[in-house]
């Protein structure tokens, strides 16, 4: 089948392909097809605002144990806000003055150590005014503090970019305390320098700070967004597409180490450069859907709340330029319950710009317009 459809650039290239060359000739996706999800479980489910006139927002993060149940939202041009339902957000944090403003630039990632309510530390990952990759952690003043100070930092890691694109940018703490991190291909188009590749640079990967860095696993051309399901310890990995395949990554987390998973030989499940290629010890994805739907995955998070139980275990994504809502079940024998859910939340088109999805410490979960909303899922009763 071929398309059509225009590429179209995007205000905020992060969340984009790096190329708009004609698609050609699209093989079929790989994976369950999409389906619309069944009335009876899209009629129990519903969207609720939770904030609105953000300025920008590309992450979500709580921090463990926090009697107040605080929701911290980090913003592309540097602000770190905490939110609450029915409330303006405040001003936490400020990073702006080294911070880059680029399209794909910004303050990228956002996470909070297991004890912070202890010891006051988070982690934040953003692009300096050079535009390279810089993770810092920060040690706040009091924890429990309405607006932090920051009384310590110390920079974890400095990742040289080549171009301003393709810069990931997520941070999550694992379980056991250390930091995991996805860093994109370098940028340009088509990895030119062949980073995703070369176990001697970071880009292209995903590895863990402990403090030092760690490849894990390689083949990876921009992570938007990752998460780990707190259930099975399956990490989720959506990984932006190039002129064809947008793609979501499942692994258990156990399995990372050592993983490829096939960036530039392949672009999804398919052939990148030419019509056959050696896929021998390629980790390839378990979704995948092409530009006919989207132009940028928005990888998203396993619910895990207790509001809508019976979606316990299905992963939530998006596309930042059409904004579809599906979700799918994960096991090691595949993907189930391929859905979309667009029609029935998002009937009038509401949400646009999909940016970012996050969770609170009770696992439920919050989709983030870059325009400056914040929706949840909530009961529709």
């Amino acid at each position: 089948m071929t398309s059509d459809r225009p590429c179209s650039k995007v205000l905020f290239a992060v969340l984009t392909a790096a190329s708009c060359a004609s698609a050609g000739p699209r093989e079929p996706a790989k994976g369950p097809a999409v389906a619309p999800v069944p009335a009876g479980v899209a009629a129990g489910v519903r969207l609720s605002v939770v904030a609105d006139n953000l300025d920008e927002p590309l992450a979500i993060a709580f921090a463990p144990k926090d009697p107040a149940k605080r929701l911290f939202v980090a913003e592309k041009g540097g602000a770190i806000r905490v939110m609450r339902r029915g409330a303006a957000p405040s001003l936490y944090l400020s990073l702006a003055g080294r911070v880059s403003k680029g399209s794909e630039q910004g303050l990228l990632g956002l996470a909070f150590h297991r004890d912070f309510m202890k010891n006051g530390r988070l982690f934040v990952n953003y692009t300096d005014n050079g535009g390279d990759t810089r993770i810092v952690e920060m040690t706040v003043a009091s924890p429990t503090a309405e607006r932090g100070t920051i009384a310590g930092e110390r920079e974890l890691l400095h990742v040289k970019q080549p171009y301003s694109n393709h810069n990931g940018g997520h941070l999550l703490v694992m379980p056991s305390g250390w930091v995991l991190v996805g860093l994109g291909d370098g940028g340009s188009a088509g990895d030119p320098h062949g980073n995703a590749r070369n176990p001697k640079t970071l880009l292209g990967k995903m590895f863990r700070l402990d403090p030092s860095p760690k490849i894990l696993a390689q083949g990876l051309r921009n992570p938007w967004r990752y998460a780990l399901d707190r259930a099975t310890n399956a990490l989720y990995i959506g990984d932006v597409g190039q002129n064809k395949w947008e793609a979501v990554d499942v692994v258990p987390l156990d399995t990372l180490e050592g993983r490829n998973f096939g960036w530039n030989v392949m672009e999804g499940n398919h052939c990148f450069k030419s019509t056959t290629c050696d896929t021998t010890g390629l980790t390839l994805p378990v979704v995948e859907y092409d530009h006919d739907a989207g132009c940028s995955i928005t990888g998203g998070v396993v619910y895990r709340g207790r509001k809508l139980p019976s979606l316990a275990g299905t992963y939530f994504y998006s596309d930042y330029c059409t904004a579809f809502i599906r979700s799918f079940r994960w096991t090691p024998a595949g993907a189930t319950d391929h859905w979309d859910w667009t029609a029935s939340i998002d009937p009038k088109h509401t949400l646009a710009q999909i940016a970012s999805f996050g969770e609170d410490e009770d696992g439920e979960i919050y989709v983030i317009g870059l325009s400056g909303t914040v929706w949840t899922l909530v009961p529709s009763s």
